[in-house]
């Protein structure tokens, strides 16, 4: 039962970002006569020739895909980021720029064109974070490359151009601006009390029991206090670690394990292959130790009430700040009251 300020107009603070989002949950009641999005079209082949990330196949920049038959990366073949870039700079009176270089990848996370990662099994997942490891080691240890980071955008509704399990990684010279505001929030929060400020967020988070949707022995999952989406979950782990290469063999597993049951969960919600852009922030790759940073992968899906429905980042949130009608507890409740097993799988 929610009591007090959770019924009525109210802010809550991100602690990672110093930002603010309002919360009005009385709002849930409007009727909606807005666009509607289609559902999802049913099954997938487990191979289409002409897919460009199926295995075999030829891809829109001419180049052909091995017969992979594990997770398989490679270059973007129109990538946003470009290395050996000279570095220059610009300054016109308050006009400014400056180059930026970097490298971009995709990773297919699957050869089974009809997969995603809620439909993957845990050993394949594990397989997929494995990868990711690789990476984020290989390209970290560039002088270049100083910020790593690993995302999927899943659905048409989030600009996904190619249906194929995959996800992309930029790596690039600067931090981005996102993780240039956590960055100093978990150092700000570190020298002050010694500790990661995510450590102390989950004990509260655990004592508190409202927001975690699924917990096992080393992850959390949860929706955070201060969600703008209306269906935005956090895995972090319980122990910190900075970067992805420091999970352990069985801690791959356990982060494998609750990726594919949140986003399992996320699919029974509405019963449709649920949209989402999901990504992993932690440690830079500049050389320097970060025993402030605390790894975290957030989930921001856009599906609002029904499969058809997405909330739109509009008017007073573009000018003012991000604002949201369920609350983090209602999503949270719906989230955990929901079956591990994929609404698709015959009981």
């Amino acid at each position: 039962m929610e009591t007090g300020i959770n019924q009525s107009p109210h802010r809550r603070y991100n602690i990672l970002t110093g930002e603010w989002v309002l919360v009005s949950p009385h709002r849930t009641k409007r009727p909606w006569q807005g666009k509607t999005e289609k559902n999802d079209s049913g099954p997938r082949p487990k191979y289409d020739a002409n897919c460009y990330l199926c295995p075999g196949n030829e891809r829109a920049g001419g180049k052909v895909n091995p017969g992979y038959q594990i997770p398989f990366s490679f270059a973007n073949d129109f990538a946003a980021l470009l290395p050996n870039i000279r570095e220059d700079k610009q300054v016109d009176g308050l006009l400014r720029a400056e180059s930026e270089s970097g490298i971009c990848k995709v990773v297919c996370f699957s050869p089974d064109h009809s997969l995603t990662l809620p439909l993957m099994s845990v050993s394949a997942i594990t397989d997929v974070i494995s990868l990711w490891q690789r990476e984020y080691k290989e390209l970290g240890a560039l002088d270049t490359i100083n910020y790593i980071q690993i995302f999927e955008n899943k659905g048409e509704i989030m600009g996904c151009s190619n249906p194929h399990p995959h996800g992309q990684i930029w790596a690039q010279r600067t931090l981005p601006q996102e993780v240039r505001k956590k960055a100093d929030r978990f150092l700000g929060y570190w020298q002050e009390h010694g500790r990661s400020i995510l450590s102390d967020y989950i004990i509260q988070e655990q004592e508190l029991d409202q927001r975690i949707v699924l917990e096992n022995d080393d992850f959390v999952a949860l929706v955070p206090y201060w969600a703008i989406w209306p269906y935005e979950t956090m895995i972090v782990p319980k122990r910190r670690i900075a970067n992805i290469t420091q999970l352990s063999d069985s801690e791959k597993r356990s982060f494998a394990e609750i990726i594919k049951k949140l986003t399992t969960r996320y699919d029974n919600i509405f019963e449709t292959s649920f949209p989402y852009s999901a990504g992993i922030h932690q440690a830079p790759t500049d050389g320097i130790e970060h025993p402030e940073w605390h790894l975290h992968m957030s989930f921001y899906p856009p599906l609002l009430r029904s499969a058809t429905i997405k909330k739109f980042m509009v008017g007073y949130e573009l000018f003012a700040n991000p604002q949201r009608d369920i609350t983090a507890e209602q999503a949270a409740n719906t989230l955990k009251e929901l079956k591990d097993v994929h609404y698709s799988v015959a009981p």
